[in-house]
């Protein structure tokens, strides 16, 4: 059998998709052996506008997912395509605030349910199935963690034909009360220790989150192989956005050092600087290992209770090795139906 191992063609949408996700030619490669199936239900949509789910773990490539699919369905097929994030709707720092001090400081830290601005979500899902006005994208700056000015973000006029919203706890479902009563992580054990903390982002879960996840048409699942996964692929993005702000450091360094002369006493202030670099890093955005396993303790309960349930319902699901490499492909929800229907 034939199997490509270079890209014989590439669009400059193409190009300019790599260039944006800063991603090798071998991408696409692969995304056109697993993603295919995906591209040929969503070039006819069903409905328009079509609402697809992607829910995939810190790191997985949801995002680079739904850039790829939207990317070629506009390209290819000539439909309107817009992608949103779950993370764009967080709550506003002061609103974070306000929460913890109201009901219980870790929610002050983004991410979980009950951290996030469902109602501004659906919200811009109406107007964006509805087509008729001019409806404005919230983005969220991770940097300051906060939400940016809403006449700095992107906008989009007249109807869509996909819209594709993914998110780290997208279609996620809640647990029981049962499930909630021990804690799962340190960060439970000591900073909720009366579960006040995990309740609350539970009921979340289960109120208004459903109500949002309720008007995806399709969900898309990236499995993840484990939890411990997780923390790996979070800290090479920290390692690399680290890397990336270094390089900027590093040329702005340098041409002061053309500018005044490097030395001996300028490589002793670098070293002294270095000592400096976890509160730069801190102040940068960036977590050191220590803060990465405290941060995504915050997302321990949830995903790893969406490893274990989401891919028995899942339309599209999607199986990652350690490497962020897909595995396997399949569509249980549909094994499902075509099951209930052999039965009967």
């Amino acid at each position: 059998m034939f199997i490509k191992t270079k890209v014989t063609s590439m669009s400059p949408a193409e190009q300019q998709f790599l260039t944006r996700n800063k991603l090798p030619e071998s991408y696409l490669l692969s995304a056109e052996k697993w993603f295919s199936p995906l591209l040929e239900e969503y070039q006819n949509p069903s409905k328009k506008p079509l609402i697809i789910g992607i829910n995939g773990s810190q790191g997985s490539g949801k995002s680079t997912l739904a850039d790829y699919l939207c990317t070629v369905l506009n390209e290819r097929y000539d439909l309107r395509c817009v992608s949103l994030s779950l993370d764009d709707f967080y709550l506003t720092k002061l609103e974070r605030q306000q929460l913890a001090i109201e009901v219980h400081p870790l929610l002050e830290t983004r991410g979980v349910p009950g951290t996030h601005d469902i109602p501004l979500a659906l919200k811009t899902l109406a107007q964006l199935v509805d087509g008729s006005a001019q409806t404005l994208i919230p983005r969220f700056d991770k940097s300051r963690d906060d939400r940016m000015p809403m006449e700095q973000c992107d906008s989009i006029s007249g109807q869509v034909d996909i819209i594709i919203f993914e998110g780290w706890c997208v279609g996620a479902k809640p647990q029981t009360a049962d499930q909630l009563v021990e804690p799962l992580n340190s960060l439970e054990a000591e900073q909720d220790t009366d579960g006040v903390w995990r309740n609350t982002v539970n009921q979340a879960l289960a109120g208004e989150y459903q109500a949002l996840f309720a008007q995806l048409d399709q969900l898309i699942m990236l499995q993840a192989p484990s939890f411990e996964s997780v923390f790996n692929w979070r800290l090479e993005q920290e390692e690399k956005m680290r890397a990336r702000i270094g390089a900027l450091h590093s040329g702005a360094s340098a041409n002061g050092a053309s500018a005044n002369g490097a030395s001996a006493n300028g490589a002793s202030a670098n070293g002294a600087s270095a000592n400096l670099a976890s509160a730069k890093e801190s102040a940068n955005g960036i977590m050191t290992a220590s803060q990465i396993t405290e941060f995504i303790a915050h997302y321990q309960r949830i995903t790893e209770q969406s490893l274990r349930e989401m891919p028995l319902r899942a339309d599209h699901l999607l199986q990652l090795d350690s490497q962020r490499q897909i595995i396997t492909y399949s569509q249980p929800a549909l094994a499902f139906r075509m099951g209930k229907l052999t039965d009967h």
